[in-house]
């Protein structure tokens, strides 16, 4: 079984959680849009369509919102998995997300509703610092992983990465220092956590990171995997590395169709919690687009409607306000 696409809704923003209505409203009509960050005029269709959708690959804080529509997304045919952060951090580090007991009730919900294989568990990033050191990540991982065992087969760690703004972001926070393996406190961190998910049940895997975890017993993952796609759906993708993404991701190739700037978490460790002096376009559920409205428009052949998108299109937007450009430090590693 062969399909077309992957849909990562979204490495960029917060789908579930802030624009499950959008979400719906495009599975509904087939199709959502996105301009060309790089060039606004230029605007990218995807189809929705589920004969052209292998999967979806949900990423959320809080998917609670968009649970409501999983019955439907059943019965319309969409395969689908989520990624799941569940870090407890206080409110000075991630502000609006829910607290831990909330978070882990959802999970639990969630893993009830579409089995423990397709909601995998992300403790993400993980940051160094003379607060949040070995100790204290040894007890929120063991408390976290202890609630949810059961519910997930794998967990996801990754590092802060300290992105243009995040560090000035994060500079309150006493002794913030880089994640590097090197560190003995860090070393030993990692083998405990990986004996406590084996323990548990659980894979431990790592996101993206230009380290050798294996010998601490962390093998690198995929977030987007073809091999957890063929396992749990039955379902053949290319396994073709994306070659947007950093050279550390293992990832297959998918369509994003987030923006970046979008999400409203305010978590200060994250790439794209806000873009700096960006101008957004307002949300409309009822848009193709999730931000602002953007049209596609064929040229002259039927290619456009494909799942790999189009280029020609229109912007309907608010008389006087400029169009969005979403770049951000992080795309430069993505096509559009």
């Amino acid at each position: 079984m062969v399909g077309k696409v992957i849909i990562s809704a979204s490495r960029r923003s917060d789908i579930p959680r802030f624009y499950a209505k959008w979400f719906m409203n495009r599975i509904r009509a087939g199709y959502c849009t996105y301009p060309n960050p790089f060039n606004p005029a230029r605007v990218v269709r995807v189809s929705l369509a589920p004969e052209d959708v292998d999967v979806i690959v949900f990423w959320s804080k809080n998917p609670r919102p968009l649970m409501q529509y999983l019955p439907e997304l059943d019965g319309r045919g969409y395969r689908y998995y989520f990624q799941f952060t569940v870090n407890g951090y206080p409110r000075e580090i991630e502000p609006r997300i829910p607290s831990l007991a909330e978070s882990l009730a959802t999970f639990k919900e969630l893993s009830r509703m579409v089995t423990p294989e397709r909601v995998i568990w992300r403790y993400d990033p993980i940051i160094w610092s003379a607060t949040f050191d070995e100790e204290y990540h040894v007890n929120r991982f063991s408390q976290i992983a202890t609630a949810l065992q059961g519910y997930t087969k794998r967990v996801v760690i990754s590092f802060l990465v300290h992105y243009r703004g995040v560090e000035k972001r994060m500079a309150w926070v006493a002794g913030l220092r880089p994640c590097t393996p090197e560190n003995p406190a860090l070393a030993s961190l990692l083998r405990r956590m990986a004996d406590l998910s084996r323990s548990l049940g659980m894979e431990i895997v790592s996101c993206a990171l230009p380290y050798d975890l294996r010998p601490f017993g962390i093998s690198p993952g995929k977030c987007i995997d073809d091999e957890l796609i063929y396992r749990v759906f039955g379902v053949k993708v290319p396994p073709h590395k994306d070659t947007g993404q950093r050279p550390a991701c293992r990832c297959v190739e998918s369509r994003d169709i987030g923006v970046y700037g979008t999400c409203r978490h305010g978590c200060v460790y994250c790439y794209a919690t806000g873009l700096p002096g960006a101008r957004l376009e307002p949300h409309d559920p009822d848009s193709p687009s999730l931000v602002g409205h953007y049209e596609h428009q064929q040229r002259g052949t039927a290619a456009g409607d494909n799942a790999s998108g189009a280029v020609g299109g229109r912007y309907y937007g608010v008389p006087g306000r400029r169009r969005a450009c979403f770049l951000h430090p992080f795309m430069a590693y993505r096509p559009f």
